[in-house]
């Protein structure tokens, strides 16, 4: 076999450079799919927090009132609650916000957890915690954002 035919094997790892370059490949189609993925989901979440749990809450739908009457929050908690689900939800489609966004949603729902296992006795308790997890999945992946934004504030402070 000649030495231009031959696999090159580099002479300091001891690799393949043709496998070397399958597997970098490789990588990068997951990587691509894993971004497209994410991608997806933050757009699912946003859909969800901004048509189905901010806009009722800020129509002043009776199911929503109700709630917050029950809590004791009345309409000014309902108004306030919808306004920051529904900013959380267009912050998880703005890329240097999709971080802090993902964690502000999180805190919300360990909230809304509190509020439904003391006052609701445990009813619908698991919505939040299961949100929670591709929030915190969200702000993990996109931490790289948080040091963008953070030199964006600085410069316009």
């Amino acid at each position: 076999m000649s030495e231009s035919t031959a696999a090159m094997t580099s002479p300091r790892t001891g690799t393949n450079a043709a496998a070397a370059g399958n597997n970098a490949a490789a990588a990068g189609a997951r990587s691509r799919w894993a971004r497209i993925t994410l991608r997806g989901l933050q757009i699912v979440l946003a859909l969800f927090f901004g048509v189905a749990s901010a806009l009722p809450k800020l129509i002043g739908h009776s199911s929503a009132a109700e709630v917050f009457d029950e809590i004791g929050w009345g309409s000014l908690g309902m108004y306030s609650i919808g306004v920051l689900e529904l900013a959380g939800a267009v912050a998880l489609l703005v890329p240097v916000l999709q971080s802090v966004a993902a964690v502000a949603l999180s805190g919300l729902m360990a909230g809304a957890f509190v509020f439904q296992m003391t006052v609701f006795d445990g009813e619908n308790a698991a919505t939040p915690l299961i949100l929670i997890v591709p929030l915190a999945l969200i702000a993990w992946a996109r931490r790289g954002h948080n040091a963008e934004l953070l030199r964006l504030v600085r410069r316009n402070a």
